[in-house]
């Protein structure tokens, strides 16, 4: 009989998914779910977190197992996991994607980078890293990150059965999307295989820092500025949608550009940034200067309206953004 590796004071042992919508954490927490209780033999429950936002607003997947003969009555958050599944390397920027973990927990990151690059980069005292290439994975193989990130988990979860969820993933696409079930095991497949681990030891003489609630907003009474203004409406100058990227940008080839203006009417964020110059003959002209990329969201709709190729879609590399970013020049707000 298989037996849970670690069990809390309630007798779960608990797994959080973070992520931003659009990239299948919901599906894959139920994935999930559903290999330990019919797979494994668990007792199991999985449910989501998100509000009205949809695709890039961040989401959380909450999953618990526990034995047979314990009885789950809890359906809160999970607030001290086991695993933590990263999906968007990003989110660190502004949600606490590893609050509440133990000194034993091990973070699944979906990063290029290395496990000591993204230990730093979280702030991570203690535990166990563990990275994958998910979304390089799902690009290579024309599939879903949540694939690549499901096999990255079954490998940290050795108390799952590994055939019995490629089984439950060729039952929930060979009827409807026959033609996606081969793409979808190879990419579940490679994200098991391409797993890469390091462990760090909790320096001694310091405590991993209690959790933090996820759903107080940082705005209060106490906290607000002055006059109560919202600082971080969609609108505003301060927001970053740079998370809401899913691995791909635009890259702009100043040389091809008509500077028709086709890329800033289909972009729903103005990311695009203008300057009048003169033409040839001297007469003003708007003339696109490039892309401030604090705004971009990676929708690409900029892409498919380009009638000269000057905007093309290319995998997003750590740093791009910021070196290659042109900043709106608001003359009345400074951020």
């Amino acid at each position: 009989m298989t037996v849970l590796p670690k069990q809390n004071e309630l007798g779960f042992f608990e797994i959080r998914l973070e992520s931003i919508g659009g990239l299948g954490a919901n599906l894959a927490g139920k994935m999930l779910a559903e290999a330990g209780v019919v797979g494994s033999g668990f007792n199991g429950v999985s449910f989501s977190s998100y509000g009205s936002e949809k695709k890039g607003s961040p989401v959380k997947a909450h999953i618990r197992f526990c034995d047979l003969d314990t009885n789950i009555r809890d359906t809160t958050p999970v607030e001290r996991p086991h695993i933590v599944g990263i999906f968007h390397e990003n989110l660190s920027k502004t949600v606490n994607v590893i609050s509440g973990i133990y000194e034993d927990s091990v973070v699944l990151v979906n990063s290029p980078k290395s496990p000591q690059q993204l230990k730093d980069k979280m702030k991570l005292l203690g535990g166990t890293m563990a990275v994958v290439d998910a979304t390089g994975i799902s690009l290579e193989e024309h599939n879903r990150v949540n694939m690549a990130m499901l096999g990255g988990l079954f490998r940290l979860c050795s108390f799952l059965d590994f055939e019995h969820m490629k089984g439950i993933i060729r039952k929930s696409l060979e009827k409807k999307y026959p033609q996606a079930v081969e793409p979808a095991l190879r990419t579940f497949q490679r994200g098991y295989d391409e797993v890469q681990f390091q462990t760090f030891d909790l320096p001694e003489g310091i405590e991993m820092p209690l959790p933090t609630r996820w759903d107080i907003p940082t705005l209060g009474y106490a906290t607000q500025p002055m006059g109560g203004m919202i600082v971080n409406p969609g609108n505003s100058i301060l927001k970053d949608l740079s998370i809401s990227r899913q691995g791909m940008m635009p890259h702009f080839d100043e040389e091809k550009c008509i500077h028709c203006a086709a890329c800033d009417t289909a972009c729903p964020d103005f990311c695009f940034v203008w300057d009048e110059q003169e033409d040839k003959k001297g007469r003003p002209q708007m003339f696109l200067q490039g892309i401030d990329y604090q705004y971009c969201k990676g929708c690409l709709k900029c892409v498919v309206a380009c009638p000269t190729e000057a905007l093309s879609s290319e995998r997003e590399t750590d740093g791009y953004g910021e070196t290659h970013r042109i900043a709106h020049r608001f003359q009345w707000a400074s951020s």
